[in-house]
């Protein structure tokens, strides 16, 4: 993932200005539930149609924190959309809050601001689609809320959740997953983006490609990383890789030195860690390479929870030669609109840089959105069904219906593309993975 750029920053930093001056300039005397969404979590609103808007779509990103980044340009890849609508899904007249889902403190999402975004969302009658989250957790806290919102509950799709039990029941996942996160009985969140299962089995082709026989398996305890350490182990035993264990690591551990010293014993050639950079990673990597010696002779492999610029800056040296993947496919690989889109993007958001593949999902996920609000009859409860029924064609992510659970279905390409990357002074691209259905289907434990 890229660093944070002085553009980008100043290019938000324009754009919520603008934004609240043009929410103080929108007149008076409109109802309570016309009222923006607060401002101590999100920009003002942002109109650039006639009159007022009728509805109102928000993003709940991590706006601080290590993926800053990524969140500005998914922000703007909506602004974009919105202005190419001409802020407009069929006949109803749209307007946009960005809103931050964490804190300062913690330097990523945060569950009681998660929490707290989540009451505004259901209580303002004006929001009709969330597109977001970026982090899963965040999700999981977001979606009951909204689902038991009035009117039916809020359409919700994101352009990066992976966490497999969101939306289906497997390897890893708590009994009451996923119903817990629809108390009303109807599915109201859907993703455009693969889930965990696609990772774990891409990770472990990855690995079988370069060579592991004999892999240990690490997880913080987490949801996330729990459940993606048990998507690999699974594919990884498909394809005839020996698993040499499987321990959970102390995130709040001052060395984990002895913890290796055990997996040293064990003869593994590889180390899967299924966890974030923000626990205690860099750690976890020294450690590794002062007991097990350089990534190139022990593997070690990790999923997009270590995919920033963070991992080699807080690991240094020790980050060089491991391997790091992440969801979607890089842009490099995109073509046709999407090609286009990045280009125009780039030169009016990023003065010409190359930007983040998740700004196309970020786009990807407002097209789908304006689309199921232009083609419903304006009720949040048609919004949702309207977006289970969407049948892209040809979009910016290629062509794909979503299934009854809310995940992308007869997909190909850029949905269920998995990037793997190598440390080195930065990200560099080592292999883009689709895996195959039966390891994917042995990630998740069918």
């Amino acid at each position: 993932m890229a660093p944070k750029t002085k553009s980008l920053f100043l290019v938000g930093l324009v754009m919520a200005l603008v934004a609240l001056v043009a929410a103080s300039c929108g007149g008076s005397g409109g109802s309570k539930a016309w009222e923006a969404l607060p401002l101590s979590s999100c920009t003002g609103i942002e109109y650039g149609g006639d009159g007022k808007p009728d509805h109102l779509i928000v993003s709940d990103l991590p706006l601080q924190g290590t993926s800053r980044t990524q969140a500005l340009q998914i922000n703007n890849a909506v602004r974009y959309e919105l202005k190419q609508a001409g802020f407009k899904a069929g006949k109803d007249r749209i307007g946009f809050q960005a809103c931050d889902d964490s804190t300062a403190r913690a330097g990523m999402w945060d569950s009681g601001k998660c929490s707290q975004n989540a009451e505004a969302y259901a209580a303002n009658d004006k929001v009709i689609g969330i597109i977001g989250t970026f982090n899963s957790g965040c999700a999981a806290i977001i979606i009951p809320v909204v689902n038991q919102a009035r009117n039916g509950g809020i359409a919700m799709l994101s352009p990066a959740n992976t966490y497999v039990c969101l939306t289906q029941s497997g390897p890893g996942c708590d009994k009451t997953e996923p119903a817990k996160y629809y108390p009303s009985g109807t599915r109201n969140y859907a993703r455009v983006i693969a889930n965990d299962g696609y990772q774990g089995a891409a990770d472990a082709e990855f690995a079988q490609s370069i060579g592991v026989k004999k892999v240990f398996v690490l997880n913080d305890k987490e949801a996330y990383g729990l459940g993606l350490a048990t998507n690999f182990e699974n594919a990884a035993k498909s394809l005839g890789i020996q698993i040499a264990g499987v321990d959970a690591f102390d995130p709040k551990a001052s060395s984990y030195q002895a913890l290796y010293k055990k997996i040293q014993a064990t003869g593994a050639d590889g180390v899967f860690i299924g966890g974030t950079i923000c626990e205690n990673g860099a750690q976890l990597i020294k450690d590794k390479v002062a007991v097990l010696g350089p990534n190139t002779t022990v593997k070690l492999i990790t999923p997009d929870g270590f995919a920033t610029q963070q991992t080699l800056s807080d690991a240094g040296s020790a980050s060089n030669g491991m391997y790091i993947s992440v969801a979607g496919q890089p842009i490099s690989r995109f073509q046709g609109a999407a090609r286009d889109f990045a280009k125009t993007f780039s030169k009016q958001y990023l003065n010409g840089q190359t930007i983040d593949p998740y700004a196309i999902y970020g786009a990807e996920a407002a097209t789908v959105m304006l689309g199921a609000i232009g083609a419903s009859n304006g009720s949040r409860a048609d919004v949702i069904k309207k977006l289970f029924a969407t049948k892209v064609r040809n979009g910016l992510l290629g062509s794909f219906t979503f299934n009854a659970n809310g995940d992308p279905q007869g997909a190909s390409g850029a949905v269920v593309a998995i990037t793997v990357y190598k440390g080195t002074s930065e990200l560099t691209t080592a292999k883009v993975i689709s895996p195959k259905q039966p390891t994917v289907d042995a990630a998740l434990g069918a």
